[in-house]
C-alpha cells in the first residue's frame, strides 16, 4: 500500500476565485503572483507574510532549514529517472551557450521542453507520468551538442532516450495486471527486479504480529546481488546518495543552535541520526518527536517521505517544505483538533473499525518558507505526517494546511472565465464567491487533520494490504471524512463558519471537479493514473451511480454543453457517509479484491466524448491545467564582524534564474 497519506493535490487551482465574503485578510496589492506561464503550466509565487515579525533566531532557523532543504533536490530528479540529472545537465549546457536565433520555432520548443522537465524534476510529466515529447527536432539536438566546447560522455544515448519513446515512456505505470516495477521507469529499483520478487521479499520480512513495524523500503533501492538475490541500498550518508545528504546534515547541524527549545533541537539531532545511519528504527524516533512537538512556530519536514513515486508505494521520495505557524489562522485547525473524537466518535463508518481514543492530533495553518524536492514547483496544499499507522494511533499525527500556498492559488485565479463556462447558473456561482475560499480551506483541514488520522487498521491487517490502490484508497477515505462533516451543524456549533448553507459551495466544486473539470489534465485516449484524481473522479462518479434513482445529481445539456447540477445536497452528504464507511472498512479489513474493484470500476476510464467537450471548453478560457511555484530566496546580513543581524526575503528571482541556481549551486550528485 502506498503509505503516501500526506499531501492533498491543490484539487481546483484554476476554480474562479473572487471570494467576496470570506477571501484572504491580505491583498494581492502590487504583488506579481505569476512568474511564468509555458506548455500547460503557469508559474506562480507566494508571499510569506509575517516573515519580518519572526526572532532573529527563528530568522535563522528558518535559512538554515531552507538551506538543508535545497540541498536535497538532485535525489529526487536521480529517484524520477536514472538519466534525469545527465539529461539536465545537457539540456541547461545546450540553453546557456545557445548562440543562434532564440526565437527559432526550434529554440522556442526546446526552451519549452527545458521549463517542462525543470518543472516535472525530470523528464516525466509531474502527473500524468508520460515522457514528455520534444517539439523540436532530434538534428536541432543533435547540432547542438555537436556546437558545445566539449561533447558530454554518453550524450547519444541520452539523445536517444529523448526522443525514443519505447525508452522509459512511464515515470509510474499503474495500470491493472502490468509488473508496475518494469514496465515504471522510476530510479527505486534496479535492472531485472520484479513486482513478484519485491512483494515476496517483504511479505519475508514483515511479522503480522510486530505491533510497531518499520516503514519497510522506505529510504533503499531495491536490486538484486551477485546471485540474483534481492537485497537494499540504502540512502544514508556514506551510502547511496550520500554527496546530497552531506550538505543537508552539514545545514540540519549549523540549525540546531538556533532550534526554539530542547524538542525541537531533539528532533533535527533525532533527524541526522537517520541521515547518517539510515536505519527505519531511528526514522521512527525522530516521527515520533516530530508528531509531539505542538510548542514551536518554527516546523519543516525533511526526508523521505511521499511513496507517491514508487509504483508499489513503499520508498519515499526526497522532498522538504519549512514553513512557521499562522497564528490566527490556526484558530479553526486547533478547533477541529480539540473536537477530534466527536467526530471520530460520529462517524458514520462501523464501530469496529473506530479509534476509541483519538491520540495527539494537532493542526495547524502554516506559512511556507520554502518548498523543495517533490514539493517544488507543485506542492500539495496540506501535509499530514507521520504516515506509520501505529505512531498515529499511539503518539498521534500533526496536519497542516498551506494557506499562503492557497491564497497565491486564490489570487491568480481571479476573473478567469471558470464559473462563466462551467458553472450552471449565477445562484451557485455567488454560493462560489461567497464560500468556496473558506471551505475549500476547511476541506482541506479536515481531510489532514481528521481525515487521515480517522478510524483503525483490525489487528493483524498489513499497512500495506490495498498494494498499488493504497494511495488512491487512502486519499478517497480522508476526502469523504471531510466532505461527509462540512456539511455538519457542528462547524456552525463551534464557530468555523456562519451559513449552514456554505458547505454546497465545496460540494458543487467537487462534483464538477471530480465529473468533469479535471479531465482537462488528461490527454485524450488515457486513463486517469494519478493518485488524487483517482479518488477524487472515484468518489464523484459512485456518488452520481449511486443517487441517480432519487436524481441526486443530474448532468443536464444546455446549448451543447453539459453542467453539473445538484438537486439534492442532504442526499449527496448521505452518498458520501456510505461511500466513507465502505471505504473504511476496505482500509480497516485489508479487503484488496473490493478496493481495486472500485477503483477500476469509477477512477480509471474517461467517457471520450465528454472528455473532448471539457477539452474544447477549457481551450477557449486559456487556463493552465497545472500550476506550481518559484521560491523566495533568503539571504543573511552580518555585520561587520560577521554576525548574523537579520535575514532578508527576497520575492523578485524568475523561474529560469531559479532553475539556473539550483542547479549551479545545490548539485552535489554530478553525473
Amino acid at each position: 500500500m502506498n503509505k503516501s497519506i500526506t499531501a492533498l493535490a491543490m484539487a481546483a487551482t484554476i476554480m474562479a476565485a473572487s471570494c467576496s465574503k470570506q477571501a484572504p485578510a491580505e491583498s494581492a496589492g502590487d504583488f506579481d503572483y505569476t512568474a511564468d506561464r509555458f506548455a500547460d503550466i503557469e508559474v506562480l509565487r507566494y508571499k510569506v507574510p509575517d516573515f519580518d515579525s519572526l526572532s532573529l533566531n527563528q530568522k535563522i532557523l528558518v535559512y538554515y532549514l531552507q538551506e538543508a532543504a535545497l540541498w536535497g533536490r538532485d535525489i529526487l530528479w536521480d529517484q524520477n529517472y536514472k538519466d534525469n540529472l545527465a539529461i539536465r545537465d545537457l539540456l541547461e549546457r545546450i540553453y546557456a551557450s545557445y548562440d543562434g536565433d532564440r526565437e527559432s520555432a526550434d529554440f522556442k520548443a526546446f526552451e519549452t521542453y527545458l521549463k517542462q522537465v525543470w518543472f516535472a524534476n525530470g523528464i516525466h510529466h509531474h502527473y500524468s507520468n508520460d515522457k514528455f515529447v520534444p517539439a523540436f527536432s532530434r538534428a536541432f539536438l543533435e547540432e547542438r551538442i555537436a556546437a558545445l566546447p566539449e561533447a558530454p560522455a554518453g550524450a547519444s544515448e541520452l539523445v536517444e532516450v529523448i526522443f525514443n519513446p519505447e525508452i522509459a515512456p512511464k515515470k509510474v505505470n499503474q495500470a491493472e495486471g502490468a509488473d508496475l516495477i518494469t514496465t515504471s521507469a522510476v530510479n527505486m529499483y534496479g535492472p531485472g527486479v520484479t513486482q513478484k520478487e519485491v512483494e515476496d521479499y517483504f511479505a519475508a520480512l514483515k511479522d503480522p504480529k510486530d505491533a510497531t513495524p518499520v516503514s519497510y523500503g522506505l529510504n533503499t533501492r531495491i536490486v538484486k546481488d551477485e546471485n540474483g538475490k534481492i537485497k537494499e541500498i540504502p540512502y544514508k550518508l556514506g551510502g547511496l546518495y550520500g554527496e546530497a545528504i552531506a550538505p543537508i546534515v552539514e545545514n540540519l547541524r549549523k540549525a540546531v543552535p538556533y532550534a526554539e527549545n530542547d524538542a525541537q533541537k531533539a528532533i533535527i539531532e533525532s533527524l541526522i541520526d537517520f541521515y547518517t545511519s539510515g536505519d527505519l528504527k531511528t526514522f521512527d524516533e525522530y516521527s515520533i518527536k516530530w508528531a509531539e512537538d505542538t510548542a514551536s512556530q518554527v516546523d519543516f519536514i525533511n526526508g523521505f517521505i511521499e511513496s507517491y513515486n514508487d509504483p508499489l508505494g513503499m520508498t519515499g521520495s526526497w522532498e522538504s517544505i519549512v514553513n512557521f505557524k499562522n497564528i490566527p489562522a490556526s484558530h479553526r485547525t486547533e478547533v477541529l483538533s480539540a473536537n477530534a473524537q466527536w467526530f471520530e466518535d460520529n462517524s458514520p463508518v462501523d464501530s469496529r473499525f473506530k479509534k476509541e481514543k483519538v491520540k495527539g492530533v494537532s493542526a495547524k495553518v502554516i506559512t511556507a518558507a520554502i518548498l523543495a524536492g517533490d514539493a517544488y514547483p507543485a506542492t500539495p496544499i496540506g501535509i499530514n505526517l507521520p504516515n506509520a499507522n501505529w505512531i498515529r494511533a499511539a503518539h498521534g499525527s500533526k496536519s497542516v494546511t498551506l494557506e499562503n500556498i492557497t491564497q497565491a492559488y486564490d489570487e491568480a485565479a481571479h476573473g478567469n472565465g471558470f464559473n462563466e463556462e462551467f458553472v450552471i447558473d449565477e445562484e451557485t456561482s455567488k454560493l462560489l464567491d461567497d464560500y468556496l475560499f473558506i471551505t475549500d480551506n476547511l476541506h482541506t483541514d479536515l481531510h489532514e487533520c481528521l481525515g487521515h488520522g480517522s478510524g483503525k487498521l483490525l489487528p493483524g491487517v498489513d499497512p500495506d494490504a490495498l498494494k498499488a490502490h493504497g494511495s488512491t484508497l487512502e486519499e478517497t477515505r480522508a476526502d469523504l471524512f471531510a466532505l461527509y462533516y462540512l456539511a455538519d451543524p457542528k462547524l456552525i456549533e463551534i464557530g468555523l463558519l456562519d451559513n449552514p448553507d456554505a458547505y454546497k459551495a465545496e460540494y458543487y466544486k467537487y462534483i464538477l471537479n471530480g465529473m468533469m473539470t479535471q479531465l482537462m489534465r488528461i490527454e485524450p485516449g488515457k486513463d486517469v493514473e494519478e493518485a488524487h484524481m483517482r479518488n477524487r473522479k472515484l468518489i464523484a462518479e459512485w456518488a452520481y451511480e449511486h443517487g441517480k434513482d432519487a436524481n441526486v445529481i443530474e448532468m443536464v445539456k444546455r446549448d451543447g454543453k453539459t453542467f453539473i447540477k445538484i438537486n439534492d445536497y442532504e442526499a449527496l452528504r448521505g452518498l458520501f457517509g456510505q461511500l466513507l464507511a465502505e471505504i473504511q472498512r476496505i482500509r480497516s479489513t485489508g479487503d484488496y479484491a473490493a478496493g481495486r474493484d472500485l477503483v477500476e470500476k469509477y477512477a480509471v476510464k474517461v467517457d471520450p466524448e465528454l472528455h473532448k467537450e471539457v477539452l474544447d471548453r477549457y481551450a477557449r478560457l486559456d487556463i493552465a491545467p497545472y500550476k506550481g511555484f518559484v521560491n523566495p530566496s533568503y539571504e543573511l546580513v552580518k555585520d561587520k564582524d560577521g554576525n548574523i543581524t537579520d535575514v532578508k526575503v527576497n520575492y523578485g528571482e524568475e523561474y529560469t534564474a531559479q532553475m539556473q541556481r539550483y542547479s549551479k549551486d545545490y548539485h552535489p550528485l554530478k553525473k
